[in-house]
């Protein structure tokens, strides 16, 4: 099997640092997961329109408790209230995408760091990274019962693209196996810092630079106020016409990633998306979400249906994109 594969989204990304324009003539569709069972047929053709269309819908209906999410927020925002010297005692592992980091994921389409940390667990890999029950009780049997749940929303939805892939229904779950050494799917607590009083309102500030993610889908928590978050469509990008995605506490953000897009030979886009800073007027705080992304397991194969691409590994596929957008800390 090849480890040779098209990296060119990363000269793409480098293309993507401008202020652009920004539009809200593109509709982020909102589809019900509600009844699934009865409606798959329908919610199908709903999540595959908005996927090939725009690359990101939002979910209603899926089965997530408010309370749930609320928890999940309070333990991310106790989390990152930590001295740094406690949080830096679970540092990033980044060979195994587990732990703490503080400013060093570097977009290549701005170069300089995301202005955010991040803690990220990936089930397989957290011995030595959870915080201690001393510093914050329960965290661990919390979280992990939440990126469950955040696990079957996500299998759910990519059951509905390996239906209309020609995959067996199972296909993409049978890649993303919680119980496997090779998992490698990670819910990832984010804390973007509060804009200082002398920056507020310059523009062309980036709390997180123009990217694509890596994985097969992202499931992704906002709280109301907190926005921020912009996606460009591929077709779009030379113009790079940007549109906001309003954040809701009641609804999940997904978008398509890389793996997804190999794996349907180009028929669902990973496309650009990006979180800029706040305008003038806006809330300047701080800024915490919590993404789940559904990334298959180190030794799954990627192929699409119709072999658009030579296979690849998972483990291979996710190395290369990270090695790209990550560097130590000086």
């Amino acid at each position: 099997m090849t480890t040779e594969y098209d990296l060119s989204e990363v000269d793409r990304e480098k293309q993507m640092g401008g202020l652009g324009l920004e539009t809200d003539t593109r509709e982020i569709r909102v589809i019900d997961l509600g009844d699934f069972d009865t409606r798959r047929a329908e919610i199908t053709d709903e999540l595959w329109t908005a996927a090939t269309e725009i690359g990101f819908f939002q979910l209603a209906g899926h089965g997530i408790a408010a309370e749930r999410v609320d928890r999940a927020f309070a333990l991310t925002e106790r989390f990152f209230a930590l001295p740094d010297a406690v949080k830096a005692k679970y540092a990033l592992v980044k060979a195994k995408n587990a732990g703490w980091e503080s400013l060093s994921q570097v977009r290549p389409s701005i170069g300089v760091p995301d202005q955010k940390e991040s803690y990220q667990i990936t089930r397989p890999h957290m011995a030595q990274l959870w915080p201690d029950a001393g510093e914050l009780p329960g965290f661990a049997t919390e979280l992990l019962d939440f990126e469950q749940q955040c696990w079957s929303v996500a299998m759910r939805v990519l059951s509905c693209f390996a239906d209309r892939l020609g995959f067996a229904r199972d296909h993409f779950t049978a890649a993303h196996d919680p119980a496997s050494p090779q998992y490698q799917s990670t819910l990832r607590l984010l804390h973007y810092y509060a804009v200082p009083p002398e920056l507020r309102g310059a523009p062309g500030r980036w709390r997180a630079g123009a990217h694509t993610d890596f994985d097969c889908l992202t499931l992704l928590f906002q709280r109301d106020g907190q926005g921020g978050l912009q996606v460009c469509p591929g077709r779009e990008m030379t113009g790079q016409q940007w549109t906001s995605i309003t954040p809701s506490s009641a609804l999940i953000t997904c978008n398509i990633g890389d793996m997804l897009t190999r794996w349907s030979d180009d028929l669902l886009p990973s496309n650009f998306h990006r979180v800029r800073g706040p305008g003038a007027d806006e809330y300047q705080g701080d800024r915490y979400s919590i993404a789940f992304f559904a990334q298959a397991d180190r030794d799954a194969v990627i192929q699409g249906p119709g072999g658009g691409y030579p296979p690849v590994t998972a483990a291979d596929f996710i190395a290369q994109r990270v090695a790209a957008n990550y560097r130590p800390q000086s």
